[in-house]
């Protein structure tokens, strides 16, 4: 992709999400329901951490405890998953392309010191404070980046902020029937397997596990070299 056409997408990808913060920011993070009251919004993050993190403890903190892990949230959203996992590990620093999410997950994690949440440019992790992350994490974001070129460079990125062995786990799209356009920010590119593989190794990761190929939540998780 060339690079005017790399800055549209991503202008295109924060223009879509803040729009769709100011209509209704918690259906758009969560389309189950169109009226979410603030109890059952987090209660559905906290849902997705049990489901997907509390199941997967060994892989995701390795002997450490949680609560001196740091760790990495990529598209927050308006906080729906980062404050269950703030409420989990001892500090959590999380982005997202949309300033308008950003403000609303601000507002939601005011009484959690230890989650910090930065707008980034939606395709790299700049904003983060350098140093050696735990463990990165991701859910049902990437189905709905329109480029490859962004995922793969928000996975060097995780890569280059990670601590050596630690994990990425997230999710693609993985239906192959799914056709992307390059100005739809709601349905991303999909991967096959052998595609999902080729980019962990291209970007420095062991691709350990998959679950889910061929569906819209494939998930991948990435060890650091």
């Amino acid at each position: 992709m060339e690079r005017h056409e790399l800055e549209r997408t991503l202008d295109k990808m924060r223009q879509d999400w803040d729009e769709r913060a100011r209509e209704n920011a918690r259906f758009y993070v969560n389309t189950e329901k169109t009226d979410w009251t603030d109890e059952e919004f987090f209660e559905s993050g906290r849902r997705t951490v049990r489901e997907e993190i509390l199941t997967d403890m060994i892989n995701i903190c390795q002997g450490k405890d949680p609560k001196q892990m740091k760790v990495i949230e990529i598209g927050c959203g308006a906080g729906r998953v980062t404050r269950a996992l703030a409420e989990l590990f001892g500090e959590v620093h999380a982005v997202d392309v949309s300033g308008e999410m950003v403000a609303l997950a601000r507002q939601a994690l005011r009484d959690m010191p230890n989650a910090h949440v930065y707008q980034n440019n939606g395709m790299d992790l700049a904003v983060i404070p350098p140093g050696e992350y735990d463990f990165a994490f991701s859910s049902i974001v990437f189905q709905h980046i329109p480029s490859r070129e962004v995922i793969e460079s928000y996975v060097r990125e995780v890569h280059r902020l990670l601590r050596p062995g630690a994990l990425f786990k997230f999710q693609v799209q993985g239906n192959p029937q799914v056709e992307t356009d390059p100005d739809d920010t709601w349905l991303g590119v999909p991967f096959t397997e052998e595609q999902a593989v080729e980019l962990a190794e291209r970007c420095g990761f062991e691709p350990r596990y998959r679950h889910g190929a061929g569906t819209q939540y494939f998930w991948l998780w990435f060890f650091k070299k």
